[in-house]
């Protein structure tokens, strides 16, 4: 099998049947492998998901604190800036164009770890990074790991379920994996280390980096304006990161092809450009799959792109030595000849 079919750890009710056709588990089914995989008892390679939803569960009580004991209105909108704003565009930024798509590069290590660590840490590299090469591949196809036709908990789930790397690649697919992720700073295990954990990251590395972005983002909030604002935006993340599972789902049109003439141009899966994802964080799905590389995704002039202006100003300060910027081909191959459709009509 190739590398891309075979690099994540199908689920139990496989990605397709005989006949090759996408398989929509029962709800059951999926809730039944959601918490066999986050079971370390029975298999301490499950830890890497489990640890991603236990940083949801600890910000649980901190949201409850600002909703009861610390609520007010400026900081319910410095919540919504946090989690919907700072915390969606540093996604796009950070695991989607530059882990993923390597589509700028950093002029030194420091600015890399900066932006790393721009927001408290919710998300793990590994579980993100991998999977989303492979729905780029595969994307709204059976293997897919958020396949959007197999339904809103299939994609709510997947990073249980469908994202993780598999637990038995060989030693080349395993030096595959850390082709993927070497630029991203996150050190690698060991082929060894590998095969014990089942992760690219060193537990002891992950639990060490958590602890010390979670430190620092609480004393630094602390500092500005007390619990209230700290249980504020790390309620907020927390928010934010449960959220932002639901996006592939609603991305790529709810398994449904809704896409419209004009507005998306890449008609290869069912991923549609949303205003709202995309003003946020920049996150022009369908401008995305035509152009996965680019560091631009806002290509039309009402398409914000907040994502791109944050590396467009690093690019400035010398932080950011290169940059991909796919506007001019998009607007020559794409949006200039469909105008001049419209204009013959």
């Amino acid at each position: 099998m190739a590398f891309i079919d075979n690099v994540l750890q199908a689920p139990s009710y496989g990605w397709s049947d005989q006949a090759g056709e996408l398989i929509k588990p029962k709800a059951s089914q999926i809730f039944e492998e959601f918490f066999r995989r986050l079971n370390v008892f029975t298999d301490r390679r499950n830890w890497l998901p489990l640890m991603s939803w236990v940083k949801v569960l600890c910000m649980v009580p901190l949201l409850m604190l600002f909703i009861f004991e610390f609520f007010s209105l400026p900081l319910l909108a410095a919540a919504f800036i946090y989690s919907m704003i700072i915390m969606g565009t540093h996604g796009t930024i950070w695991h989607h164009r530059y882990c993923t798509h390597g589509a700028y590069k950093f002029s030194s290590k420091f600015w890399r770890f900066a932006t790393q660590n721009l927001t408290v840490s919710m998300i793990p590299e590994e579980i993100y990074v991998v999977s989303h090469h492979v729905h780029h591949a595969k994307s709204d196809q059976p293997g897919d790991p958020y396949n959007a036709q197999a339904g809103f908990l299939y994609c709510f789930l997947a990073d249980v379920n469908h994202q993780p790397i598999a637990k038995d690649l060989s030693s080349a697919d395993y030096n595959r994996v850390k082709l993927l992720m070497k630029h991203t700073g996150v050190k690698a295990n060991s082929y060894a280390q590998y095969l014990k954990w089942g992760s690219y990251v060193n537990p002891g590395r992950a639990l060490a980096a958590w602890a010390i972005n979670w430190s620092f983002w609480y004393g630094a909030f602390y500092l500005a304006g007390g619990h209230a604002l700290a249980c504020c935006l790390f309620g907020a993340a927390g928010f934010w990161a449960v959220g932002v599972r639901t996006f592939n789902y609603e991305g790529h049109g709810k398994g449904k092809k809704v896409q419209v003439d004009g507005v998306d141009f890449n008609k290869k899966d069912n991923s549609i450009n949303q205003i709202w994802p995309g003003i946020v964080a920049g996150e022009w799905h369908n401008n995305h799959h035509l152009y996965p590389k680019s560091a631009r995704s806002g290509f039309q002039p009402h398409q914000i792109d907040l994502a791109w202006y944050y590396i467009k100003f690093m690019h400035r300060i010398g932080a950011v030595s290169t940059y991909r910027d796919s506007k001019k081909d998009f607007l020559k191959q794409h949006h200039g000849p469909y105008q001049e459709s419209q204009q013959q009509i």
